[in-house]
């Protein structure tokens, strides 16, 4: 499977900004998909995950509250709206897919990365 991750850039803090994360080349109802974010120097880490039948989301604690995780399975397309950005939440992001029921919240779960998009909080 092919991801490709999107929507990043520059925002002030307390800004939003939705990333997306298309899958190709396999058919998306059959994939959970995971968003994971690496800051500068710090390990990769969960942020959130999805359900492939979209019944059930998980977020870490840190977003908790300010993001949203769906799906949109006629565009082969998880997003992730992030509300109330702060300096902490700069990152490059990454969405991740797994052919099962549940989605993956390790990173060395994970068979294979896709390109991130770059999230930066600041003033």
């Amino acid at each position: 499977v092919q991801l490709q991750a999107s929507g990043g850039g520059l925002v002030q803090p307390g800004g939003s900004l939705r990333l997306s994360c298309r899958l190709s080349g396999r058919t998306f109802r059959y994939y959970a998909v995971s968003w994971f974010r690496q800051a500068p120097g710090k390990e990769r880490e969960f942020v959130s995950g999805v359900t492939r039948s979209g019944s059930v989301t998980e977020y870490a604690d840190s977003v908790k509250g300010r993001f949203t995780i769906s799906r949109d399975n006629a565009k082969s397309t998880v997003y992730l709206q992030m509300n109330t950005l702060r300096p902490e939440d700069t990152a490059t992001y990454y969405c991740a897919a797994t052919a099962s029921s549940g989605y993956d919240t390790k990173p060395t779960d994970v068979g294979s990365w896709g390109q991130g998009t770059l999230v930066t909080v600041s003033s």
